[in-house]
C-alpha cells in the first residue's frame, strides 16, 4: 500500500505543474473549495510565475498520460472544475511522442511469444498515431490483409496504477471534508475513471467492445465498425481492419470528395442515438480523430477503449427527458428526475420544472450555432446545487459524448438543430418501447417467463419438503424426561443451594470481623 507521504509528494509535484500553467487559480478562488485544499494549492504554487490566461489542457498534458485521460473526463464536469476549465479541456488532445519501434516490436513478440515475422509480413516502423496509452502502426498480415496494429506503451499499466491510487486517495480525503465536495462525489468520479482506463489498458476488452458495437449497428446503413483479427489480438496488442478514408474533421477534403455534409451530420447524430438509446451501448470517445468517411460516404468509427453502457430503465428515462425538453414538457421532465431519485423528494416538482424551463426554453427552435446541447448541460449543472442533486457517474460518459457529437455535427453543418434532428428518432423509439403495444408485449413476456419458472419452483419446494412415504402418520408422543437429564437438573439445583450457602456464610463472617454485625 502506498504511504500517505508518497501521495502528498505526488500531489504537490502535480500541483506545481498545474500552478505553472495557471490551472489552480479557479479552484483556489472558489468559495466552495475546502480550506485544507486551498492550503495545499498555496504551497504547490509558491514561487511559481503564473500566466494571465490559464492553460488547463497544457497543464494536464505536462503532468502525464493518466492526467491527460483524467482531463478529458473532467471536460464534462463544469460543476466540478468550472465552465472555463471545462471548455479549455475539450481541446485536450491525446497525442504524445512515439515509443521507438524496437520497443514496440519487443512488446508484440513478448505478448505472443512468437517472432514478429510469423504474425505480420510487413509492419511500418513509423506509427500512424501515438497516444497516452498505446500507439498504432500500419501492417500487413501473413495472409495479406491490410491491418492497423495497436500496441500498449511499455510500462503504461504500472504507471496508471500508481497515479490512479493517488487520485483515489485525494478524492477520498476531499469528499470526507463534506459540504459541496461530498455532494459532487469525487470518489465515484475517480472510480468510474479507473474503470474506464482499466478497460482501455486491456486491448482484448477493446476488441470485444468493437465486436459488440458492430452487432448493435449491423442494421444501420452508412455506419461501419472495422473487423477484429482475433488471432493477432491479446491484452497488449489489438489487430483490426485497416480503414482508408478522410478524417471527419477535414471539412475541405470532405467537400472536395463530394460528400453531403448536412446529411453526414444528421447520420452521425442518429448513429449516436441508436447506440445510446436503442442499444444502451455506445462509443464514448467519438471525437474527430476517431471518425473517418469512406469514399462511398460511410462513416467509420475507430478506437473503442472508452465505451458507455446504460440500462433499460435509464434509457427510458433519458428518452423521455430528451423528448420532454424538445417538446417543452418540463413538468414531465421534472417528474422523471424525481422518479429516478436524481432530485431528493423533499424538493417541489413544480419548482424544479420551472428551473428546467429556464434552461430549455431559450434553446428550442434555434440552431446549434446559437445555442447548444453543451450549453444546456451547463445550465442543468447550474441548478444541481439548488436542488441538492448528487452527481450521477453513470451519465458522465453520455454527457461527454453528447458534447463531442454536437461539436462534430456543428462543424459539418453549422445550421443543424440537434433537437429537430433528434425528435423523430426519440419519438419513434418511445412509441415502440413505451407505447401501449410495447407495454402489453413486455407484460406478456414477463408473465410468460414467470410461468416457465413455476416447474423449477415446484422442484425446489419438493427438495425442501420431500413427499411422505407409504407408511401412515405416527401418533404424537408425550415428552418423557430422561434420567440423566433429571440428574443434571437436580445436580444444578443442589449446586446452586450449596453456592448460595457458602456466599451467605462468607458475608456474615466478614461482617462480624469488620464490626458491621454484632
Amino acid at each position: 500500500m502506498t504511504r500517505p507521504s508518497t501521495h502528498i509528494w505526488r500531489l504537490l509535484k502535480w500541483g506545481r505543474t498545474l500552478a505553472k500553467h495557471g490551472a489552480l487559480r479557479g479552484i483556489e478562488r472558489d468559495p466552495n473549495t475546502p480550506a485544507p485544499v486551498k492550503r495545499l494549492i498555496r504551497l504547490a504554487r509558491f514561487g511559481t510565475f503564473q500566466p494571465s490566461e490559464p492553460d488547463y489542457a497544457g497543464a494536464f498534458r505536462a503532468v502525464g498520460p493518466a492526467a491527460i485521460k483524467l482531463g478529458q473526463s473532467l471536460a464534462t464536469r463544469p460543476d466540478l472544475v468550472g465552465d472555463e476549465a471545462a471548455q479549455n479541456l475539450l481541446s485536450l488532445q491525446d497525442n504524445l511522442p512515439p515509443v521507438p519501434f524496437a520497443q514496440i516490436k519487443q512488446q508484440i513478440e513478448l505478448s505472443f511469444e512468437r517472432p514478429l515475422e510469423e504474425l505480420f509480413s510487413e509492419v511500418d516502423p513509423e506509427p500512424v498515431g501515438a497516444a497516452s496509452i498505446a500507439q498504432v502502426h500500419r501492417g500487413v498480415t501473413t495472409d495479406g490483409k491490410q491491418v492497423a496494429i495497436k500496441v500498449l506503451r511499455p510500462g503504461i499499466r504500472e504507471k496508471f496504477a500508481e497515479d490512479i491510487a493517488t487520485y483515489e486517495w485525494a478524492a477520498a480525503h476531499v469528499e470526507a471534508m463534506g459540504g459541496e465536495a461530498a455532494r459532487l462525489r469525487p470518489r465515484l468520479t475517480i472510480a468510474n475513471f479507473k474503470r474506464w482506463t482499466n478497460r482501455e489498458l486491456d486491448l482484448r476488452r477493446e476488441a470485444a467492445s468493437a465486436s459488440e458495437l458492430a452487432e448493435t449497428m449491423r442494421g444501420v446503413e452508412g455506419y461501419h465498425i472495422p473487423d477484429i483479427d482475433w488471432d493477432r489480438t491479446n491484452g497488449r496488442v489489438m489487430t483490426i481492419e485497416w480503414v482508408d478514408g478522410v478524417k471527419i474533421s477535414n471539412r475541405e477534403a470532405l467537400v472536395e470528395a463530394g460528400h453531403d455534409l448536412p446529411e453526414l451530420a444528421n447520420r452521425l447524430v442518429l448513429a449516436f442515438l441508436t447506440q445510446a438509446i436503442a442499444g444502451g451501448f455506445f462509443h464514448a470517445d467519438m471525437h474527430q480523430g476517431n471518425l473517418f468517411v469512406k469514399d462511398d460516404g460511410t462513416i467509420v468509427a475507430i478506437d473503442f477503449g472508452i465505451m458507455g453502457r446504460i440500462n433499460t430503465q435509464a434509457r427510458q428515462w433519458l428518452a423521455e427527458i430528451l423528448y420532454g425538453l424538445i417538446t417543452g414538457n418540463y413538468k414531465r421532465v421534472a417528474e422523471i428526475h424525481f422518479e429516478a431519485q436524481y432530485v431528493p423528494s423533499y424538493h417541489d416538482v413544480g419548482e424544479f420544472a420551472t428551473a428546467l424551463r429556464a434552461v430549455g426554453e431559450p434553446m428550442r427552435g434555434k440552431p446549434v450555432s446559437e445555442l447548444s446541447v453543451g450549453q444546456m448541460l451547463d445550465g442543468l449543472f447550474a441548478i444541481t446545487r439548488d436542488f441538492d442533486m448528487q452527481t450521477q457517474p453513470h451519465l458522465l460518459l453520455l454527457q461527454k459524448t453528447m458534447v463531442m457529437v454536437e461539436g462534430i455535427a456543428t462543424q459539418l453543418n453549422p445550421a443543424i438543430n440537434m433537437w429537430e434532428t433528434s425528435a423523430p428518432y426519440v419519438r419513434n423509439w418511445m412509441r415502440d418501447e413505451l407505447g401501449p403495444e410495447a407495454a402489453i408485449a413486455d407484460r406478456i413476456r414477463e408473465d410468460g417467463e414467470t410461468l416457465l419458472r413455476i416447474p423449477r419452483l415446484v422442484r425446489r419446494l419438493e427438495e425442501q419438503f420431500p413427499p411422505k412415504g407409504g407408511a401412515p402418520d405416527q401418533p404424537p408422543l408425550d415428552d418423557v424426561e430422561l434420567i440423566w437429564e433429571r440428574r443434571e437438573r437436580r445436580g444444578r439445583g443442589w449446586l446452586g443451594y450449596v453456592l448460595a450457602a457458602l456466599i451467605g456464610g462468607a458475608l456474615v463472617f466478614g461482617g462480624i470481623e469488620t464490626g458491621w454485625l454484632g
